[in-house]
C-alpha cells in the first residue's frame, strides 16, 4: 500500500515486479508464465484465470456516507465498482472511508482495469463533494 494518489507509479512498480519475477523463472527453469490471448494468465486456480487484479484507493466520502451506504453501493454498482470498509473483506464500514475497487477481475486487461477504478473514483469524488454542498445547505431537521 502506498499512501498518495499516485495509482500510475504503483502500477509500473507493480508491472516491474511482476517483470522480474517472470525473468527470474525463466532464468531458473527455462519456462514462461501460461499466458492465453482471450482468458490471460493460466494459473491452478481457475479463480485466478486472467488477470484477477482489484486495483483500490481509500477515500473519504462522507456526502455519500451520510446519504447512506446502499446508495454509494448502488452508484458503485453503476460505476463497475466496488466498495469495502477499510478493515478488508468482512471487516465492516466505520466512519467515512472506503476501500473503493474495480468490481470486475476477469476479461479485461490491467490498464482498463486500473483505469476503470480511477474513473470512477474521480466521479465519486466529484459527486461527494456536490453533496456535501448540497448537505451543508439543506435546513436542519426539527
Amino acid at each position: 500500500m502506498q499512501k498518495g494518489g499516485d495509482v500510475k507509479g504503483v502500477f509500473e512498480r507493480l508491472a516491474q515486479g511482476i517483470k522480474a519475477v517472470g525473468d527470474s523463472v525463466k532464468e531458473e527453469c527455462g519456462q514462461d508464465f501460461m499466458l492465453d490471448e482471450k482468458y490471460g494468465y493460466i494459473h491452478s486456480c481457475p479463480t485466478n484465470l486472467g488477470t484477477g487484479m482489484r486495483a483500490s484507493v481509500h477515500i473519504d466520502l462522507p456526502g455519500w456516507t451520510k446519504e447512506g451506504v446502499d446508495k454509494l453501493k448502488a452508484r458503485c454498482e453503476e460505476l463497475a465498482l466496488q466498495p469495502r470498509g477499510t478493515r478488508g473483506e468482512s471487516g465492516g464500514q466505520t466512519g467515512h472511508t472506503y476501500d473503493i475497487s474495480n468490481k470486475h477481475r476477469l476479461g479485461y486487461s490491467e490498464v482498463q482495469l486500473v483505469q476503470t477504478m480511477i474513473d470512477g473514483v474521480n466521479k465519486l469524488y466529484e459527486e461527494d463533494l456536490a453533496l456535501q454542498k448540497k448537505q451543508a445547505e439543506a435546513p436542519a431537521a426539527e
